[in-house]
């Protein structure tokens, strides 16, 4: 049986909806690993400081990781790759040593100016920040400068993996990051103080590349430090990547601004955005992601044979079946938002205040989802076409509208407490204090969905529309995730008292029927709807997609 499974992890599976619900069942697998390392961190500090600190030292290691990585993303390396070795292995290696002298060393002197700079950076980033709170920033920031190092070469590693066709290893490295974090909560936090928390993430990150170096040897292209570098190989790889390495630095830097502001608004703040941000994220990386990845090998296939309508149809089903489920999960995820809260990070130090504050905030972050994962999957399909820069413009375009919200909105939160207190009520939060925190996921969303707006738009006039082919499925699935909504509400009413409230296996158990009340009523009504997901869905697991057909992906694809 564990044969069985390694095989079915290290293949690629034919067909879009095989190919996504097994990436979200292994997304879901790590995204569950990300609940325990968050439930961790909630019931051992809370949201206060000391998280505060933590989660503020990941932002310049991990715009350096973006940057650096998205240089030398897997969508541009495995086609450059796969081109040199067909001209043979010494190519292959010329190519690979100095893509890696270059990349390495380009991420090293930036850790290192960041290392050197570090009270400087935080003094410049985090100004609300009180001199002890300024301090911890500084130490966590200065240790986890060697993740972008490690993660940086573990992703130009990647490359080679997934064209020696190595899947499961490429699947297994984001378990195991988010196991290196656990340990350091769990073991190197009470052997070396707050600074453990910070070398878990190091520990994580030599664990995503640890487990790659083996089959990179066994390959014969383990890249070397190569000097003089063949910069015209490495200029190549970076006008390929320059578009979406900026796309992808657009939205780190967003995030940095809004936890900078989230630092001047007060204390737990930014613990309890990061925490709203992850649980939000469960739904984004199993539906979006997973829908986007899958279609992206096929969309690039399509679009460069010249076969523009079966491209165009692609895109039309993955939309269909990203609203299929996101507007439940968008109902769900606002409706039971202090029952996922609560059951998932209520323990210990994490207290009622921070669950409610924490759950008006994934409330707002979840009005995003369905927007977010259109966003992904449109913008896998201009990449795909070869269109890199419309992205880039939209992502610009969304970046500055968050930024100017939340601008404005914590200017109108101080001076018109009448709209404070609207969302404050709206959200029941209105009699507990850090409400200013909602400005952040608030702003968030709403450049999201005008950002996928946008998108949408462009991609109706530079392909062609597709908004009337997926109107019907919008329609019916909004229409069952009223149902969804209204009848997982009325449960929870119901089960107030059938279970122990003051327990998190009662409120869990709470959630979790509601939850699955809610979904049986919007199954009938999209079955009564006719709807045309639900069969499809039914299709796929009928014909049981451990046992359908495998194929290995074409390594001149881009799959990433």
């Amino acid at each position: 049986m564990v044969r069985r499974l390694l095989q079915l992890i290290g293949r690629e599976v034919s067909g879009l909806h095989e190919a996504a619900y097994l990436l979200g069942f292994f997304a879901l697998l790590s995204q569950l690993l990300a609940v325990i390392r968050d439930r961790l961190f909630a019931a051992s500090f809370g949201a206060g400081e000391t998280l505060d600190a933590y989660f503020a030292a990941f932002r310049v290691p991990d715009f350096i990781f973006i940057l650096g990585a998205s240089l030398v993303s897997l969508s541009v390396l495995i086609p450059f790759l796969a081109k040199r070795r067909e001209e043979g292995k010494a190519a292959a290696r010329e190519f690979l040593d100095s893509v890696f002298s270059a990349f390495f060393l380009l991420l090293v002197a930036a850790s290192v100016v960041a290392f050197l700079l570090a009270p400087a950076l935080i003094r410049l980033l985090f100004p609300g920040f009180a001199a002890e709170v300024a301090g911890a920033v500084s130490m966590f920031m200065r240790i986890m400068l060697l993740q972008p190092i490690l993660l940086g070469v573990s992703n130009l590693f990647a490359s080679i993996i997934q064209l020696e066709r190595r899947f499961f290893l490429y699947a297994v490295s984001p378990v195991l990051y988010n196991l290196g974090i656990i340990a350091g909560v769990v073991f190197l936090y009470p052997a070396l103080g707050l600074s453990g928390l910070a070398w878990g993430v190091v520990l994580g990150a030599a664990l995503h590349l640890g487990i790659q170096v083996p089959a990179v040897f066994e390959s014969g292209l383990l890249p070397r430090f190569r000097f003089p570098v063949n910069f015209a190989l490495v200029r190549e790889v970076l006008f390929a990547s320059l578009p979406r390495a900026l796309t992808l630095s657009l939205q780190n830097i967003t995030v940095l601004f809004l936890t900078v502001l989230g630092a001047l608004l007060g204390t737990g703040t930014i613990a309890v955005f990061n925490f709203a941000w992850n649980l939000q994220s469960v739904p984004l990386v199993i539906i979006g992601a997973s829908y986007s990845l899958a279609a992206f090998p096929t969309l690039a296939g399509l679009w460069s044979r010249g076969a523009r309508q079966e491209f165009l149809a692609t895109v039309r089903a993955a939309t269909r079946h990203i609203l299929f489920w996101s507007l439940p999960s968008l109902v769900l995820f606002v409706v039971l938002r202090a029952q996922i809260v609560r059951a998932i990070l209520g323990s210990g130090a994490f207290d009622w205040a921070d669950t409610r504050l924490t759950a008006a905030a994934l409330a707002l972050f979840a009005v995003s989802v369905v927007a977010q994962s259109v966003w992904l999957l449109l913008t896998r399909g201009f990449y795909a076409a070869g269109k890199t820069q419309t992205p880039l413009f939209v992502a610009l375009g969304g970046a500055f509208m968050t930024v100017s919200c939340a601008l404005v909105f914590t200017k109108l939160f101080a001076t018109l407490p009448l709209l404070r207190y609207f969302f404050e009520s709206l959200l029941r939060v209105s009699e507990l204090p850090g409400t200013e925190v909602l400005i952040l996921p608030l702003s968030y969303s709403i450049g999201a969905i005008g950002s996928a707006g946008a998108l949408s738009v462009l991609f109706a006039r530079h392909f062609e529309k597709f908004g009337r082919s997926v109107s019907r499925t919008f329609w019916q699935s909004f229409s069952a995730s009223v149902f969804v909504g209204f009848v997982a509400y009325l449960l929870l009413n119901a089960l107030d008292t059938v279970f122990n409230l003051q327990t998190t296996p009662g409120i869990f158990l709470q959630g979790l029927f509601a939850g699955l009340g809610g979904l049986a009523a919007g199954a009938l009504v999209l079955h009564l709807l006719g709807n045309a997901e639900i069969r499809e869905i039914w299709k796929t697991l009928h014909r049981k997609i451990w046992k359908a057909k495998f194929i290995g992906p074409d390594p001149t694809e881009t799959t990433f």
